[in-house]
């Protein structure tokens, strides 16, 4: 009787052990299962009430659209299909601004600033609510960039056209901010790209840049542009077509002001 009591208590101890180390296991496990989880939950940046990240932006695209005058309808359909894929291109953690020209020199119009937060589909599911988190993306950032779309084209006649000065205004106030240091800059410019001020007019002068950098203009919307990639969405009005070398002009002043060219895109249409 004495060996099978024995035995009894042996198999208990055995068991015993066993279910220790494995309550051992399971603590350790979900200690480093809470330990993985807080550090991917860190890597989720904090957002500012802008939608970008709180130590700033992964990049920035400025678009400028010049509605000092109507365009084509065919033209419009063209310019909302390429606004859409520079929305598209716009990262997580990317700004995108957007200004209308006005033909009051030097005076925008800002209708939109604000970074892509991320939609569901880039969320975490471990440690984010993907219902939410694409929520909030069609509302801070889907949503508004939409409406501008279905406005885009939408302008009157103006007195004059002021691109160099609206360019200027965008570099100056926003694509130099200390938070955009070595980020990724790219300015969209959407406009016939008539230049037309009191200080320069091509209708008057036409692309002769040489005769441009004879006028007071040169140094009066002269433009920090270093590190800035400059792509113009040009649209055709039937009393530009003549005006073979706009092209040439526009790469000579972004080059000349140190900027980066990225092209000049005829869009459809003509006015």
């Amino acid at each position: 009787m004495s060996r099978r009591r024995r035995k009894r208590q042996s198999d208990v101890s055995v068991g015993a052990v066993l279910g220790a180390v494995l309550l051992v296991l399971i603590i350790i496990g979900a200690a480093g299962g809470f330990l993985y989880l807080r550090e991917r939950a860190k890597q989720v940046a904090t957002l500012d009430a802008e939608s970008c990240p709180e130590d700033g932006p992964t990049s920035v695209t400025a678009v400028l659209l010049d509605i000092t005058d109507p365009i084509a309808d065919i033209t419009k359909v063209d310019l909302k299909r390429q606004f859409q894929k520079t929305v598209a291109d716009v990262e997580k953690g990317g700004l995108i601004e957007v200004y209308a020209l006005t033909d009051e020199e030097g005076t925008l119009r800002r209708t939109y600033r604000g970074c892509n937060p991320g939609d569901g589909d880039s969320a975490d599911e471990l440690i984010s609510n993907k219902k939410r988190i694409q929520e909030r993306w069609e509302k801070a950032f889907n949503k508004p960039l939409k409406e501008i779309e279905d406005q885009i084209g939408e302008g009157s006649e103006g007195k004059q056209s002021p691109i160099m000065a609206g360019i200027q205004r965008i570099v100056i106030e926003s694509l130099s901010d200390g938070k955009l240091e070595d980020k990724a800059k790219t300015l969209i410019v959407a406009s016939d790209m008539i230049e037309h001020t009191s200080a320069f007019s091509i209708y008057k002068s036409g692309t002769d840049y040489a005769a441009f950098e004879k006028t007071a203009a040169r140094d009066k919307f002269r433009t920090p542009l270093d590190g800035i990639g400059v792509k113009v969405l040009a649209f055709q009005r039937d009393n530009t077509k003549s005006l073979q070398e706009l092209p040439e002009f526009w790469l000579q002043w972004v080059t000349r002001n140190h900027g980066d060219w990225i092209g000049f895109e005829q869009l459809a249409g003509l006015k």
